[in-house]
């Protein structure tokens, strides 16, 4: 029997479908505004392996010229960036729902188990609530590499009026770096993420947008009425 059981809550769903576009846009305009001073690459031992990024990169998206383009989305949507961060976070405090959220003890053992599974390496995956462990650890990262994102944002935009924000990111280059590295992870998840919702099938999407999903569960068995005697 199918039965409808509410899953996510109007809150929940609103701060993350306003997070896709204003992050979309944060990293959009943060490659106008990286485009230019591209300085970092990968390099060993003298051999440069990859730019971060090739000229075809930067035509491809009509990203050359555009600084002071970039500068003003980035500005702009930082602070709406800030804004939906502070509410889903002020959210899973007061309603609880952290405790579903931040990871146990077991779950870094468990993440592996779901990989595992997911790999279709291991046929059972390990019980879970309403997210399993690998999810409990991905989704808290994202919220710290948001926490991070802000403040070493704030140290390369600011690092004079911020200048202990950009001592503690270990000074204005370092928080460059990581404010760079953090956005690539970003990407990342975005990828992961998506295909992971398309693996996890239809129902599970549809609950972030309605806030419900349909649940298959096993009928009650039923009751024969005792005989006289019995």
């Amino acid at each position: 029997m199918k039965v409808i059981k509410e899953k996510h809550s109007l809150l929940m769903r609103w701060t993350h479908w306003v997070n896709f576009p204003i992050l979309t846009i944060m990293i959009w305009s943060g490659m106008l505004i990286y485009w230019s001073s591209d300085t970092y690459s990968i390099t060993l031992f003298g051999h440069t392996f990859y730019k971060f990024f090739p000229q075809g990169f930067y035509n491809a998206l009509n990203i050359p010229g555009r600084l002071a383009e970039g500068m003003a989305f980035h500005f702009l949507f930082m602070w709406l960036f800030a804004i939906n961060g502070v509410v889903y976070i002020l959210y899973t405090l007061i309603s609880g729902s952290w405790r579903e959220l931040v990871p146990q003890r077991k779950s870094f053992k468990e993440a592996w188990l779901v990989l595992l599974h997911d790999l279709h390496i291991r046929k059972m995956a390990p019980l879970q609530n309403k997210y399993n462990a690998a999810q409990r650890i991905a989704y808290t990262a994202i919220i710290v590499m948001g926490f991070g994102s802000l403040i070493t944002g704030l140290a390369i935009y600011k690092p004079v009026q911020f200048s202990t924000l950009t001592w503690l990111c270990g000074g204005y280059h370092a928080a460059r770096i990581e404010h760079f590295v953090l956005t690539i992870g970003y990407v990342l998840f975005f990828i992961i993420h998506i295909v992971q919702v398309i693996l996890a099938g239809w129902n599970n999407f549809r609950s972030v947008i309605s806030g419900f999903e349909v649940v298959n569960t096993k009928p009650k068995p039923a009751i024969e009425p005792q005989k006289d005697g019995e």
